[in-house]
C-alpha cells in the first residue's frame, strides 16, 4: 500500500480532531471526513450544556501543542458548557488543521479497494475506499492507507422501548418526543406542561433538572422521571464518593428535588406503547401502567452506526458492539465507570488491519465514556499507525474513581459520557446539566 495515502479519519469532533492533531505532529498525511457543516457539530447540537469535566480533562496534548504557535492559551478553570468547549478549543483547533477537515462529507461505506468483506486474496495490501457523499448529494471515494472511525454515537440514540426497539406506536408520535436535553431557553415548549423524562444516565438527571426549574417557577408545569429499574438505588450517582465532583453533585441535587415533590418518580417503568392523544400521548408500561403526558423527553443512551462499515472485518462484543478486547473493561454489568482501564491500539484492533473505532463509538452500547478516554486512545492509536510501537503500548492516563455507574444488574440502558466522541458525548454522553452549577455531560 502506498505510504503516501493519507489516513482518514471519520468525524470531526473532540476525538477525531485529537486524532488529527497527532497526525500532524507525526508527519502523517490525513484527510477529515464531518458529515457536519463545521467542527463537533454534535456538541453544537447540546451547546447549552455544561459539562462534569473541568478544562484540564477537556483538551488533548497533541492538540494543546499544535495550538500554542498561534498564541491561542488553554483556559484553566470552570467548567465550559458545550457552547465554550468549541469556542475556546475545538473551532481554534479545526481552524489549525483547516483544509485537511471537509465538511459536509458524510462517510456512507468504507472498504478495500476491489475487495468485498469475502475476500482474502491481497486484502491487507490494497488501500481502503471511504465511499462520501457531500452535502449536495454528490458521491465521491477517498482511498485511505488506514481509518480511524471517530463518528460517535450521538446520532444514534436508544429508543423508549425497553426492548431496544422502539415501543410501539413511539415512531408515530416522534413529534412530541425528543431524544435531547431540553434547554432552559425554550420554556415555552415544557412550561404548563407535564414532561415524562425517561432515562437513568447523568443526561436524564440533567433533563430533570432543568425541567424542575421550570416548575418551581410555574407551578403548572410537572415533571415525572421514569426509570426502567425496580427500585432508585444507585440512580442519584456517587456523590461524594465521585473524583469528578461536579458529577457527583449532580446526583445529590437531583434527590433533593424527587425530596422535596418537584419532581415524581416511577420506577420499574418499562416502556410497551406510546399512544397518541388529541393533546399529547400515553405511555404504556410492560406491567399495563400508564403515564399521560404533554411531551416526552428519552434519554436512555445511544447505540454505534455500524451500518458504512458493513464491509469492514471487526471484531465485536455480541452484547455492547464494542471492540472484543476492551468490552470487558466497560461492561456496566460488571464495572463500575472508574474502575474501566485505559485503552489503546492493542485493546482497538479487529481483524481488518490499520482500522480502528475510537471515542464514544470505542463504547459501543456501554454509558459514562469520557473525552480523557478518547485521548488516550487515539495517542495510542497514532503512534502504532506512526510505527512507533512503544508510544503506542505506554499507558499515560489514569482515570478517576466513581462509583456512579452502579455494579452488576443496575445497568437500564441510559448511557451518559463526557465529550461526544466525533460526531457526538458522548454520552454523553453527553453528560449535563444547565445552570450555574457545573453539570455533567
Amino acid at each position: 500500500m502506498e505510504s503516501t495515502l493519507p489516513v482518514v479519519v471519520i468525524g470531526a469532533g473532540p476525538q477525531g480532531l485529537a486524532a488529527a492533531a497527532h497526525l500532524v505532529e507525526r508527519g502523517v498525511p490525513i484527510v477529515v471526513l464531518e458529515a457536519g457543516d463545521g467542527p463537533a457539530a454534535a456538541v453544537a447540537e447540546w451547546s447549552h450544556v455544561r459539562l462534569f469535566s473541568g478544562w484540564s480533562e477537556l483538551i488533548d496534548a497533541a492538540s494543546a501543542r499544535l495550538l500554542q504557535p498561534t498564541g491561542w492559551t488553554a483556559p484553566t478553570e470552570g467548567y465550559p458548557t458545550g457552547a465554550q468547549w468549541i469556542s475556546r478549543y475545538l473551532a481554534p483547533l479545526a481552524d489549525v488543521l483547516g483544509d485537511r477537515i471537509r465538511y459536509g462529507a458524510r462517510v456512507v461505506g468504507v472498504s478495500r479497494l476491489g475487495r468485498d468483506r469475502t475476500i482474502d486474496a491481497d486484502r491487507g495490501t490494497q488501500p481502503f475506499t471511504v465511499h462520501v457523499e457531500s452535502a449536495d448529494g454528490d458521491e465521491y471515494r477517498v482511498h485511505a492507507r488506514a481509518v480511524i472511525d471517530a463518528s460517535g454515537t450521538w446520532a444514534s440514540p436508544n429508543p423508549a422501548g425497553a426492548d431496544g426497539m422502539p415501543a410501539l406506536g413511539e415512531r408515530a408520535s416522534a413529534d412530541l418526543l425528543t431524544y435531547r436535553i431540553p434547554d432552559a431557553r425554550e420554556r415555552e415548549a415544557y412550561e404548563g406542561k407535564h414532561t415524562v423524562v425517561i432515562g437513568s444516565g447523568h443526561s436524564a438527571i440533567t433533563a430533570v433538572m432543568t425541567l424542575a426549574r421550570m416548575a418551581r417557577r410555574d407551578p403548572a408545569t410537572t415533571v415525572t422521571w421514569c426509570l426502567r429499574r425496580a427500585t432508585a438505588d444507585n440512580a442519584f450517582g456517587g456523590g461524594e464518593a465521585d473524583e469528578l465532583p461536579a458529577r457527583g453533585a449532580l446526583g445529590t441535587k437531583v434527590k433533593a428535588l424527587v425530596d422535596a415533590g418537584l419532581v415524581a418518580l416511577e420506577t420499574g417503568f418499562r416502556v410497551e406503547r406510546v399512544a397518541r392523544r388529541s393533546d399529547g400521548v400515553t405511555l404504556v408500561a410492560e406491567d399495563s401502567r400508564t403515564l399521560e403526558a404533554d411531551r416526552v423527553v428519552v434519554l436512555t443512551g445511544f447505540r454505534p452506526d455500524l451500518s458504512f462499515l458493513s464491509e469492514m472485518r471487526l471484531e465485536l462484543d455480541p452484547t455492547l458492539q464494542a471492540p472484543t478486547r476492551i468490552a470487558s473493561e466497560v461492561d456496566p454489568n460488571v464495572h463500575s465507570c472508574g474502575t474501566v482501564a485505559a485503552t489503546g491500539a492493542a485493546d482497538l484492533t479487529h481483524p481488518e488491519p490499520d482500522f480502528y473505532i475510537v471515542g464514544a463509538k470505542s463504547y459501543g452500547r456501554a454509558p459514562t465514556f469520557l473525552a480523557l478516554t478518547g485521548y488516550e486512545q487515539v495517542r495510542s492509536v497514532v503512534a502504532e499507525l506512526a510505527g512507533d510501537h512503544a508510544a503506542a503500548r505506554r499507558v499515560e492516563l489514569v482515570l478517576p474513581e466513581t462509583g456512579v455507574c452502579g455494579g452488576a444488574g443496575a445497568f437500564d440502558g441510559a448511557g451518559s459520557f463526557d465529550g461526544a466522541g466525533g460526531a457526538c458525548c458522548a454520552p454523553p454522553a453527553q453528560v449535563l446539566q444547565i445552570g450555574r452549577a457545573p453539570a455533567a455531560v
